[in-house]
């Protein structure tokens, strides 16, 4: 199976050239505002992809996805939107969430500790692919400060998880792969530049 993902596209997803493939994934912050339009329009251009999957998530610059849950699904309709939730495509199980530590008083934001882990107790073990939009702890977290960012909590549970990919973005400055245990951590950010979406073969 072949997955494509991005992240972080905010409302410039129409200059991106998308490879093909079997799963298109949109890792959050498909907008800059998250406002009603915005994510019409966003929607529409997934449903023009050629790929027989699309699952997409928020990010924390979705407010309108955070403040209208019961509306999100129909809003993607033809797509797999994830809240905390899990879709098992062609018997491969996709696991999404939109959650990260609070960040600048945008959506999806929980309070580090008992408050976010709360969220990562929720993964179930054994999902092949791991979707969150924000980054566990060391792992594609770096900002321009020099600080790192990820969650400590989320990176405590992707050994129970035992993912094989794990994508994200949210930080832009840091997109890359590495390693942890079994799982392929990915931030799939396209933000920085001219970057490409990211191609991984399950």
């Amino acid at each position: 199976m072949r997955l494509v993902a991005v992240a972080d596209t905010h409302n410039e997803h129409g200059a991106l050239h998308i490879p093909d493939g079997d799963v298109f994934i949109h890792a959050g912050d498909l907008t800059n505002r998250g406002t009603l339009s915005e994510l019409e329009q966003v929607a529409e251009w997934m449903r023009s992809l050629p790929h027989r999957h699309k699952v997409v998530i928020a990010g924390n610059h979705d407010f309108w996805l955070q403040e209208q849950r019961s509306q999100a699904h129909a809003l993607f309709k033809g797509l797999t939107y994830l809240e905390d939730e899990e879709v098992t495509l062609e018997g491969v199980r996709f696991y999404g969430s939109p959650w990260q530590p609070w960040f600048h008083d945008w959506a999806f934001n929980l309070k580090r500790g008992p408050e976010i882990d709360a969220v990562w107790k929720k993964i179930p073990s054994g999902v092949d692919v791991l979707i969150t939009h924000g980054p566990p702890m060391g792992y594609g977290d770096l900002v321009h400060r020099g600080e790192r960012v990820g969650c400590e909590d989320l990176l405590r549970h992707l050994p129970r998880v035992g993912a094989k990919v794990h994508f994200f973005g949210h930080i832009h400055e840091d997109r890359g792969e590495w390693k942890h245990g079994v799982t392929r951590i990915v931030n799939c950010t396209t933000s920085e530049g001219d970057l490409p979406a990211t191609v991984i073969d399950l």
